[in-house]
This record gives C-alpha cells, sequence and structure tokens, in this order.
C-alpha cells in the first residue's frame, strides 16, 4: 500500500472498507485528505456500496493531522473546505452510513475524522482524544463541536483543556465509541454494524447534532465559567485555551453550524500565532532529543533491562527507585543502616500513595507495584542487576567508593550510573577499571514527577551504554537528551547564572520579592529566590561554589545566601528562607529581609544605581535571562550539548522554562542574537565580567545568524 493515501476495497456484503495509509501513525496529510476525498467520491456514487468503514493501515486509526504539514497549506484553500464542505455536508450528511473502526490511536483530527461518523468501534486499549491545546491550537476540524454533544460538555473540556487522552473502554463507557472489540474482530464487527445502520437495525447519529447530553443553557454557562477560571489558573498568559471554550461556548448557544464556522476561523487565526510555533518546535525538539550522531545511527540494539538497582534511599534515590517500579522494573534499593533504609522505603510508599490519591494508581496497583521493591543493606543483590544507580550525597570520596564497590558485585555488563548534578564522572569513576559503562543518569527533582533525563557519557563511555539508557529513559517515560561532561553538565550550568544575576539585581537596590513576581509573570513556575528557598541553601551555596571553581571569571559573588545561611534560615525546609513558610509550606514575604539585604549590599560595597531602579519589568526579566542564553551558547559552542533545542527542551522541562516561549534558545533568537550581545556587552561595561558576551554569542550577533546554527570548528567535548 502506497503511503500518504488512502484505499478503498469494497466487500462482498457492500461495504467500502477506506484505509489510511501514512505511516508512522497514518497522519491527515494534504495528499491523505485529498485520497480520502475520492474515495468516498466513489463509495457514495456506486450502487453496490451500502455502508462505509474507515480505518488505519498497520494498527493504527490516525494520529491527526501531519504537524510538518503546518504552515504548508495553500493559501486560496476554502474556509471550512475540509470541516464542513467535506467532513460535514458528504460524510455526516451522507445517503450512506460511515463507522469507523479504531485501533491504536485515534489523536486530533483522527478523531475528528471518527467522530463525523455514524458510529465508532474500538479496541479496548486504543487511545482518543483531542490533544491540539499543547500545540498552541485547537481542534479545526469539528472536535470542539462533536465531542461535547458525545461525552458530554465537563469531560469533553477535560479532553480537551488538558489535551487528556482516554482509552477505548472508557471512550465506550462514555458514549464517544459505540462498543468495543478485539484488534481481529474490529473491521468485521464495524462492517455489520455499518450495515444494520444502513438498514435501519441500528439508530443512525450525526453527532452534530446531537442535544442528549448536553446540559441546559444556564448550567452550560456555569460549567464554562469555571473552566476559563480554572484556565486561567494553568496557563494565565496564552490565549488558546479561552478561545477553545469561547467556541464550544459558541456551538451550544448559537448553533453548531454557526460553531464549526467559528472553530474554523479561530484555528487558522492560532495556527499563525507566535505560542503555536513555539509550541510546535518544542514538538519536534522534544522528539528529536533521542537522535545522537553515530550512536542511534549506527545499527546497535537495546540490551534488555529488567532489574535496577539504587543506591541511596535520600529524596533523589526514593524518587528515582519509585520512577522504576511505576514503570514494571524490579527494584533493589541499598542503604548503609535499616533506619535510612526504612526512611527510604517509607518516601517510596509516599511517592505511590501521591498517585493513589490522584486517581492514577489503585490500592492493587500499589500494592503490586510495591512488591517489585526489595530493600537491602549490602551488594548481594546487584549481582543480577543491569542497571545501577548511584544517588548519595554529593562527597567524591563515597563516590569514589560506591563504585569500586559496584565493579566486585555486578555483573560485566551492568550499566552503572550516576545521579550527580555537578561532579566530574571521570572522577567519580577514577578508581575503577570499568570507565566505559560510566555514565551520568541526572534525574531532576522529584525524579517521579520531573519529566527529564539528562545523560552524560564522557569519552570513556560506550556508546551500548548510551543506546541502552536512551531505551530506559523511553521506558520510564523520560525525555533523555545527552550532554557532555563538565560542571552541571548541561541543565544546571547554563542556570547556575539564573539566581546569581537576580542577586546581583538585589545587591544593586532591587527588591527580591518584585524580582520574583516579575519572573513568574513571565512564566517561570517560580522565581529564582522562592527556587532557592525550595532546593535548599545548603544545595544553594555548595553548587554555587562548584561554579566559583570552575568559572570564577563570570561569577557573580552575592554573600546573602550566605548571610541568611549563618542565621540558620536554610529555606523552605527550615520556614525561613527569603520567605516565611507556615506548617503546609505556603510562602509568604518576610518584612526582616532588607536586613540581610543591606548586610550583603555593605559587605559588596553596592549602592542603589539609577539607572537599575529605572528598570521596567521587561528588562528584569532580560537581565535575569540573557546571562543564561550567554551560559547556553557556551554550553552549544563546547559541544556540551549536541544542539540548541536540546538546550529549549532542557530548560523546560528541567528547570520550568515556558513552553510557550519555545525554550531558552527559541525564545532568544526570536529576540535574535544581536539585540541579546548588544545588551550584555552594555551591561558588561557597566556591571563587569558577569555578564560579558561569549565568542559563540558575538559571532552570531555580528554574522546575523541564529543561536541555533553550529559556528565553524565547533569544539565537540561529548
Amino acid at each position: 500500500m502506497a503511503r500518504g493515501t488512502t484505499t478503498m476495497e469494497v466487500r462482498a456484503d457492500g461495504v467500502a472498507v477506506i484505509t489510511i495509509s501514512n505511516p508512522p501513525v497514518n497522519a491527515l496529510s494534504l495528499d491523505v485528505i485529498a485520497s480520502l476525498q475520492r474515495n468516498y467520491a466513489q463509495a457514495l456514487s456506486r450502487k453496490d456500496v451500502k455502508a462505509v468503514v474507515l480505518t488505519g493501515d498497520k494498527g493504527r486509526f490516525c494520529g491527526g493531522f501531519d504537524i510538518n504539514a503546518f504552515g504548508n497549506k495553500p493559501k486560496n484553500e476554502k474556509t471550512g473546505s475540509l470541516s464542513i464542505d467535506f467532513l460535514t455536508d458528504i460524510v455526516e450528511d451522507a445517503h450512506k452510513p460511515t463507522v469507523a473502526a479504531i485501533d491504536g490511536i485515534a489523536l486530533g483530527g483522527g478523531l475528528e475524522v471518527a467522530m463525523v461518523c455514524h458510529a465508532r468501534i474500538s479496541t479496548p486499549s486504543a487511545q482518543l482524544g483531542l490533544p491540539e491545546l499543547q500545540l498552541g491550537i485547537i481542534p479545526g476540524m469539528g472536535g470542539t463541536q462533536r465531542l461535547p454533544r458525545l461525552v458530554g460538555l465537563p469531560k469533553a473540556l477535560e479532553m480537551m483543556l488538558m489535551s487528556k487522552p482516554i482509552n477505548g473502554r472508557e471512550a465506550h463507557e462514555l458514549g464517544l465509541v459505540d462498543n468495543v472489540a478485539s484488534a481481529n474482530e474490529l473491521v468485521s464487527t464495524a462492517c455489520s454494524w455499518a450495515l444494520e445502520i444502513a438498514e435501519q437495525k441500528r439508530p443512525w447519529f450525526k453527532s452534530l447534532y446531537r442535544t442528549d447530553r448536553l446540559p441546559a443553557l444556564g448550567e452550560v454557562k456555569k460549567i464554562l465559567k469555571y473552566a476559563r477560571v480554572q484556565a486561567q489558573k494553568k496557563a494565565a498568559y496564552v490565549q488558546h485555551p479561552i478561545v477553545c471554550i469561547d467556541v464550544i461556548e459558541e456551538g451550544i448557544v448559537s448553533g453548531p453550524r454557526t460553531g464549526l464556522m467559528q472553530e474554523v476561523l479561530s484555528a487558522k487565526m492560532l495556527e499563525r500565532s507566535q505560542t503555536s510555533k513555539s509550541l510546535r518546535h518544542v514538538f519536534f525538539a522534544q522528539r528529536a532529543t533521542s537522535k545522537i550522531p553515530n550512536i542511534t545511527n549506527m545499527g546497535l540494539t537495546p540490551q534488555r533491562i529488567k532489574k535496577a538497582a539504587i543506591v541511596g534511599g535520600g529524596l533523589m534515590g526514593s524518587g528515582i527507585a519509585t520512577v522504576f517500579i511505576l514503570n514494571n522494573f524490579l527494584v533493589v534499593l541499598k542503604e548503609v543502616n535499616e533506619q535510612f533504609l526504612s526512611a527510604g522505603i517509607n518516601r517510596v510508599k509516599a511517592n505511590l500513595q501521591s498517585f493513589v490519591r490522584k486517581g492514577q494508581l489503585t490500592e492493587e496497583d500499589y500494592e503490586k507495584k510495591l512488591s517489585q521493591l526489595s530493600g537491602v543493606l549490602d551488594y548481594e543483590q546487584f549481582r543480577d542487576a543491569d542497571v545501577v544507580i548511584e544517588a548519595v550525597i554529593e562527597d567524591i570520596l563515597l563516590k569514589q567508593q560506591v563504585f569500586s564497590d559496584l565493579e566486585k558485585y555486578c555483573h560485566h555488563d551492568c550499566i552503572f550510573a550516576t545521579n550527580t548534578s555537578t561532579i566530574d564522572l571521570n572522577l567519580i569513576g577514577q578508581k575503577t577499571i570499568s570507565q566505559d559503562r560510566i555514565v551520568g543518569a541526572h534525574f531532576f527533582s522529584p525524579a517521579h514527577v520531573m519529566p527529564l533525563l539528562e545523560i552524560v557519557r564522557t569519552h570513556q563511555t560506550s556508546s551500548q551504554v548510551i543506546v541502552d539508557l536512551l531505551d530506559v529513559a523511553k521506558k520510564i517515560r523520560k525525555t533523555p537528551i545527552v550532554v557532555g561532561n563538565c560542571t552541571g553538565f548541561a541543565v544546571n550550568r547554563m542556570f547556575f547564572p539564573y539566581g546569581q544575576a537576580a542577586a546581583f539585581l538585589v545587591d544593586y537596590g532591587l527588591d527580591v520579592y518584585h524580582i520574583d513576581h516579575v519572573i513568574t509573570q513571565f512564566g517561570m513556575p517560580m522565581g529564582p529566590f522562592r527556587l532557592i528557598d525550595l532546593v535548599g541553601f545548603g544545595v544553594s551555596v555548595a553548587t554555587r561554589m562548584q561554579y566559583l571553581q570552575s568559572y570564577p571569571e563570570r561569577c557573580y559573588k552575592s554573600m546573602l545566601l550566605q548571610i541568611l545561611l549563618e542565621d540558620n534560615r536554610t529555606g523552605e525546609s527550615s520556614h525561613r528562607g527569603f520567605y516565611l513558610y507556615d506548617d503546609k509550606r505556603k510562602a509568604y514575604p518576610d518584612p526582616d529581609l532588607r536586613k540581610y539585604i543591606e548586610k550583603s549590599r555593605n559587605m559588596a560595597g553596592t549602592v542603589q544605581d539609577p539607572k537599575l531602579m529605572k528598570l521596567t519589568d521587561n528588562d528584569i526579566v532580560e537581565m535575569v535571562f540573557f546571562p543564561v542564553v550567554n551560559e547556553a551558547c557556551r554550553v552549544l559552542d563546547e559541544g556540551i550539548a549536541l544542539k540548541a533545542s536540546d538546550l529549549d527542551v532542557a530548560s523546560i522541562m528541567g528547570m520550568g522554562f515556558p513552553s510557550y516561549r519555545g525554550g531558552v534558545m527559541f525564545w532568544a533568537d526570536l529576540l535574535s542574537a544581536k539585540y541579546v550581545y548588544n545588551r550584555l556587552e552594555a551591561w558588561s561595561k557597566d556591571y563587569g565580567e558577569f555578564f560579558r558576551p561569549c565568542e559563540y554569542l558575538a559571532a552570531r550577533a555580528h554574522q546575523g545568524a541564529s543561536l541555533a546554527a553550529m559556528v565553524d570548528g565547533v569544539k565537540s567535548r561529548l
């Protein structure tokens, strides 16, 4: 079967089976849609065709509209030609019924096409959803109008606003599909339904005109008002969730045909928005992180990894253990004594219980997952482990001892991974002869929640180990980025100037709480000072020392943290940091903070700078983030990161940079390398080396090039 097309086969019983074929997910390209229209015209005109079944090739119905085609649609395309003229006026209003046979996935445009059909049969495990809002757009092929009419308004809002898919079994319970069948019987069952509809033995429903699942208009207004409030709380700085709600309301209040037209117009408007362009960039960037030149294209097959061993049951170790047992790995968790081991296992239990409370695990699931965990005080059960992840405290001598011990007990193919966030991997493996299987597996806290896994390789790390860890990342549902070995690696290194830039502004007169407010308004989940409180002052001071040793010429040396720490203010855990915290760990400004700031300013010899006191909110954002961009350029220039898009993904998934801005490098490129360079250069003349733009940034600025473009002769340290 040719790809990028559809085929039609007319069965002896008079059912035309139309099959979408566009590997790997049978996406709706312009070619597929044109072919689909030809097939439908033929099926509807043939006298021997009584009904139509629409399905997908190779166990997948349809993964939605091909995102690569965005922006490439014909400019003279008639508004609503697909959504209204074809899907509604021809397929839905046809004199012959269509039944969708859904296996694998029916997402986005795929589900929208299925909802146009007069019935839907699905396999129990198929995934159905409308995830368009993840790309900054709304369903544009009737989804906003038909989904509420099939599953009810509250569930439709949840599925669209949260981009939350459901499986075929739940879809059947909700009324989105009419029956479930096994994959082997799917098409034949759909054909039977289609014939029974044609013969009037089953009701003939047009989804667009159903009203039995819609509440009364007064209730509709209440539900949509609540949805708007929740959407604003979750993403106050983007418009597409509110547009989606508005379009849904338009269809219910003014009628579905009016709603369809409004949906088409709104979808086109949002598709051209910067938010959508940024989110589409993130979509592709995320899928490109696991493509590593000279490694993933060399034909290596991942080794099967069934058992993971974790050394250290603290916050990170227990979180990593949770990740693995959630994804059906056998896990051994080692601690130094019974007290620490019990505490570590209790942390895992608490992590699992949090999923139970959210309804993401049943009590039965909880017990089953927990049974995959073993707690030990020695290395005996490490003998058949396929991967070991060391998660002890950041003590180089202790880590060296752990890796030396691992060599004595683990089999020769076992991967030795460390969760260190800053320490040189070559030092960690210095006392072993297994440097080829030593690798960084840097999880972000909390490990069972944060989606990023930083895979750190040295010159000695084997390609097989990288391929194996990429496969593990996929199985534990983490997005991996492969980076080189240096202080802080890629994520923490590019963000080390973040807190330092904020501290610089405070030393020169700006308010801590105003800076945090501005940065959260920009889209970060919290400001730099609230983040330091969360991480803890001890960790922050220790990591700052690492950067001072490695990059002394470009660190800003504020004493504020140290001054606060000396007065036993350690952050959120002690209820006193930059903020005060109640028993529920809610943060409040502290009026006493001023005396610590004055002391820090006196020690730094700084005074209020009139220019800095006049900074706009946008200036503050740039002064905090441009040093991050500058360091990210160095990370790219040195080959620590393979590509700028990896740093975009890392900034979003590791540090909470707003995804609708496309990531830190994408955002900077929108402003232009020249603009970022000029701002940093001006600040460096006034305030010193901390702001000095690097050579990579200077070269991009002078050439008028993108920051994502690699400079000639890039130095690879991978």
